[in-house]
């Protein structure tokens, strides 16, 4: 079939990619800035936003009817800020890519430096914190240190040679990540440590430092969780993606479960219960913990509400019931044949951890909006 040839506008020369979540008072000011700073250059903006309940994704529809560069993809049932930026990347139209913030907090005006190292012959330009020249000055004193720590932890087991393979803020060539994003997690937060650990040897890696600045609206997206994403992601990354992202989560959360069964049986105890009784309550406790715990943590892109939190909870009291006779079975067979009784304490708890992760997975928080 012959289509007929329609005049259009020049195909942009660079992507940004934005992921959003609440962050509607920033769309201005930051299109404002992006117009400024890109000039002349042929350019669109992604915004990927994870269904907003502040109205952004409503916000940017507003500005892409004046402004065609702006593009917005509206997640439902789907969380994640590296699975944002993947879809956001992936979805790009300028063999360049940019990776950026919508919190106002990476400096839009090193684009164009960045860009320019592009075109000169790297393959990833990434906008650092801590080269010479960079700076946190907004980071917590503990913030700043886990950030250090971390990257050390990734240049060390990883072979990361970034000074800051944490950057929210990098650009590379569109072919890249079409090349590396079967390999890449759409779990967690660290999407350039991804990319960087997952990619072959070779990869021209150029850093530019820049001062990370305060956030301007809205409430930052990193807490507690980041941590449990990060490790998750470096055991995934060790084992080569053998033990999944979220299994990390996943045992870190049951290791917790393990010392609330010890002290509510310990305090049952103590208070006069037989242990029989002590030991059900522990167990319950124990459950229930897991799995709320479980809900808001490991499965927050899954997260379970209303009835269904309550189906769920019904569900995972019987899938850890056989985990647990799971667990017991196999750690009898192993001690029978090996008569060392930590082998077969690690081995029946290696086995009902992986029967729990992978059935809650399947039943529990089924990958469904």
């Amino acid at each position: 079939m012959n289509f007929p040839v329609v005049a259009t506008v020049s195909a942009p020369q660079l992507t940004v990619v934005i992921p959003t979540f609440n962050e509607v008072d920033n769309i201005d000011p930051l299109l404002g800035r992006l117009r400024e700073t890109l000039g002349a250059l042929r350019w669109e903006a992604i915004f990927v936003d994870d269904n907003s309940p502040d109205g952004t994704a409503r916000s940017l529809r507003e500005f892409g009817t004046l402004d065609p560069r702006v593009r917005c993809i509206r997640r439902v049932g789907r969380r994640g800020l590296a699975g944002a930026c993947i879809e956001g990347m992936l979805a790009a139209q300028g063999p360049i890519v940019a990776v950026m913030d919508a919190d106002l907090q990476h400096d839009e005006g090193l684009l164009p430096a960045m860009y320019q190292a592009m075109v000169e012959g790297a393959d990833v330009v990434v906008a650092t914190r801590y080269a010479e020249g960079g700076a946190a000055a907004s980071f917590t004193a503990m913030r700043s240190m886990l950030s250090r720590a971390a990257t050390v932890a990734t240049q060390k087991l990883l072979g990361v040679t970034s000074s800051d393979p944490m950057s929210g803020f990098f650009m590379l060539r569109r072919e890249v990540i079409d090349d590396l994003s079967p390999r890449l997690s759409n779990q967690g937060f660290k999407i350039l440590l991804d990319i960087l650990s997952a990619a072959p040897p070779g990869l021209r890696i150029v850093e530019i430092p820049y001062a990370f600045a305060s956030r301007q609206n809205g409430e930052s997206k990193l807490d507690n969780r980041v941590l449990l994403d990060f490790l998750g992601l470096l055991v995934a990354k060790i084992t080569r993606n053998a033990v999944p992202i979220r299994f990390v989560s996943f045992a870190a959360v049951g290791t917790f479960g393990l010392v609330l069964h010890l002290a509510t049986l310990r305090t049952a105890l103590v208070n006069g219960a037989h242990f029989a009784t002590a030991q059900t309550v522990a167990t319950l406790a124990a459950m229930t913990s897991n799995f709320l715990v479980n809900n808001v943590l490991t499965y927050r892109d899954r997260r379970l509400r209303g009835w269904r939190l309550l189906s769920g909870l019904m569900k995972f009291y019987a899938i850890c019931g056989l985990g647990a006779a799971a667990n017991v079975g196999v750690g009898s067979w192993v001690f029978w044949e090996t008569s060392r009784w930590w082998v077969a304490g690690i081995a029946g708890s290696l086995i009902g951890v992986v029967w729990n992760y992978a059935v809650s997975t399947a039943l529990v928080w089924k990958d469904t909006p």
